[in-house]
């Protein structure tokens, strides 16, 4: 009896080894400075963003990668493909990265961002957010939306790209805040029910 040919995993099965916690330092998660050494920008409100990942059956996910990147507070960024990049902030990084501890919980430390034209339309403010872990054939991104703009979101082409119904899901809670900052916090259901699953962006 002839046994069947082996099937040989590719590498887009599954995102691996696990990452190890020294892969990241004590800044890589903080948007609001160019480097760890450098000071944060003054310019804009500063915010932190928490949430939990997690996978069906809202069981938390440990040992994801989170990369966060949004407009400065004028709604710039520090990137060649913004034809306004040379009025962006220079004390803005604007590009994170978090690791999710054993029960699944990241964070973010950053400013509200300013909406911007693009392509003829217009933006509401907003953040994007990736999410890389073993078990994801590939990575997922979504967008947030902050609760101040209500105007600005219902506008949005992205938002009006989600069904109704869905919307509110992409919006930012906003919790009590720490030392004068303000603090926000989104929860990513990777797989689950459509009532509970995250929306996010189709390849």
């Amino acid at each position: 009896m002839m046994k069947p040919p082996l099937q040989l995993p590719l590498s887009s099965h599954t995102i691996g080894p696990f990452f190890p916690p020294h892969f990241f330092s004590e800044a890589d998660n903080d948007l609001t400075r160019v480097s760890r050494d450098a000071a944060p920008t003054r310019s804009g409100t500063p915010y932190i963003l928490r949430g939990t990942v997690m996978k069906e059956g809202r069981i938390p996910v440990p040992n994801a990668i989170l990369e966060f990147w949004q407009a400065d507070s004028s709604g710039r960024f520090r990137h060649p493909l913004d034809p306004a990049h040379a009025e962006a902030d220079p004390d803005f990084l604007g590009w994170g990265r978090d690791w999710t501890d054993l029960e699944g919980c990241y964070s973010f430390r950053s400013v509200l961002p300013k909406g911007y034209a693009e392509i003829g339309t217009v933006r509401a403010p907003h953040a994007n957010l990736r999410v890389m872990g073993a078990g994801l054939m590939n990575p997922v991104c979504t967008t947030v939306f902050f609760p101040d703009f209500a105007l600005e979101n219902a506008k949005d082409p992205v938002l009006n790209a989600v069904p109704p119904e869905l919307r509110q899901r992409l919006v930012v809670a906003e919790r009590a805040p720490e030392n004068g900052v303000r603090v926000f916090s989104f929860d990513i259901l990777l797989r689950g029910s459509a009532e509970d699953e995250t929306p996010f962006f189709q390849d």
